[in-house]
């Protein structure tokens, strides 16, 4: 736990909060020494058992919410990489030397998430202050029933916020469900593609799990067909009623427009008219089966990856412009093509699938070679789970992504 010098393991024992480190499934990995000292615990009873066998909830008050709320608010920053400051909490602790006596204790706990260079939660920081002698102290001057009087006062208010909180959270957990419902509704299915087709949209842990990637199927005359995807800056409802007009208008131009190109010189054009649509990414493609062919022009986007038969993997980047609104004038945007033979596959995504926090997008990029050439001969769908499998953290990304793959 050293580095530049600075021993962090030291660091750790001596401040003087109390601090516990729980893996993601609140097992102690370590604690400190004010940790012990508040809990009036040795290492040995703590380090390596889960938190509620150590401290479960006293069996003698059945109104006593404390340990459940610390409980759900441990888990959610685990699942969801955010932290949280709870409000005052009642929870008692039983006795080490007395079993079956509780003592009344009041805390003010904050929960922080621990990632790895993936942006994986791996442990939950657990920093907690004991603020039952302060309770006690402050309300000592009134005599002992006014001190009851207080306390269970500020019980009561920490109840009312945890009720509060409790509330905002079923009404997040529903908003959330709608707004899933909207995505749903506005992305399609693949029944341009039949078989040879794959979709797969993964929200991003944490906020609303919406965002605004899309992608696009479309059949065009002449056996061809389109596949785009795209990315609109920002999170939530908003971000995507704007996925969803771009994801329309650039459906409607790939249709009649001469090409990716034309297509995304449309919605650039579009654009302009929607608030919201600056510095989105989109990428359009044109396959034509009968000639083998992938035309593609990129806004922005990473580029799609070609598996070709022989297991090769080519990102499609000889045609990539600024995004959306980038340019000050517009200026017609290019395209390229390129050749595949029976067998090949094409790979379509949004940056949440490659990109990492403190990680070159080169890495990810090479990460998704990789996944390819080891799952080259799967099937579309096999081959779109394998993906999201390998190139997602366990925990959940905190991006979305958007992802199609196409057999050729």
């Amino acid at each position: 736990m050293k580095h530049s010098g600075i021993d962090y393991e030291a660091v750790f024992q001596a401040l003087p909060a109390a601090a516990a480190l729980l893996t993601t499934d609140l097992v102690y990995a370590d604690v400190n020494e004010a940790y012990l000292r508040a809990s009036g615990r040795t290492r040995g009873q703590i380090v390596g058992r889960y938190m509620f066998d150590v401290f479960p909830d006293n069996p003698n008050d059945h109104a006593a919410t404390g340990t459940r709320n610390l409980q759900a608010s441990l888990l959610r920053v685990a699942a969801t990489g955010e932290r949280d400051a709870m409000a005052l909490q009642r929870y008692d602790v039983e006795d080490p030397d007395r079993p079956g006596r509780w003592e009344e204790r009041y805390w003010s706990p904050v929960n922080a998430p621990v990632v790895d260079a993936d942006g994986r939660v791996t442990l939950v920081l657990h920093r907690v202050e004991e603020v039952t002698e302060l309770l006690h102290a402050r309300s000592g001057r009134f005599g002992g029933d006014r001190t009851r009087a207080l306390e269970a006062e500020l019980y009561t208010r920490a109840r009312e916020l945890q009720e509060v909180n409790e509330r905002l959270r079923r009404a997040h957990a529903r908003e959330r469900e709608v707004a899933l419902s909207l995505q749903s509704a506005m992305l399609p299915a693949p029944g341009p593609l039949g078989r040879r087709g794959a979709v797969r949209y993964q929200p991003a842990v944490g906020s609303l799990n919406v965002c605004g990637d899309w992608f696009d199927l479309a059949e065009l005359p002449g056996g061809c067909f389109a596949v785009a995807v795209g990315d609109v800056v920002g999170h939530g409802l908003t971000a995507a009623g704007v996925m969803g007009q771009l994801r329309s208008a650039l459906s409607a131009a790939v249709r009649v427009a001469d090409g990716p190109a034309a297509a995304l010189d449309a919605l650039g054009l579009y654009a302009r008219s929607v608030e919201g649509a600056e510095s989105t990414t989109a990428l359009q493609t044109v396959i034509d089966c009968d000639n083998r062919t992938v035309t593609y022009s990129s806004a922005g986007h990473p580029p799609p990856a070609l598996l070709h038969a022989d297991g090769a993997v080519e990102f499609l980047d000889r045609a990539t412009d600024p995004p959306l609104g980038a340019r000050f004038e517009h200026v017609p945007r290019v395209q390229a093509e390129a050749a595949f033979s029976e067998g090949a596959a094409l790979v379509l995504y949004t940056d949440g699938l490659i990109e990492r926090r403190h990680e070159d997008i080169d890495t990810g990029m090479n990460r998704l070679a990789d996944c390819l050439g080891r799952h080259g001969e799967a099937d579309a769908e096999t081959l779109a789970d394998a993906l999201l499998a390998e190139l997602i953290p366990p925990g959940g990304n905190t991006d979305d992504t958007a992802l199609v793959v196409v057999r050729l």
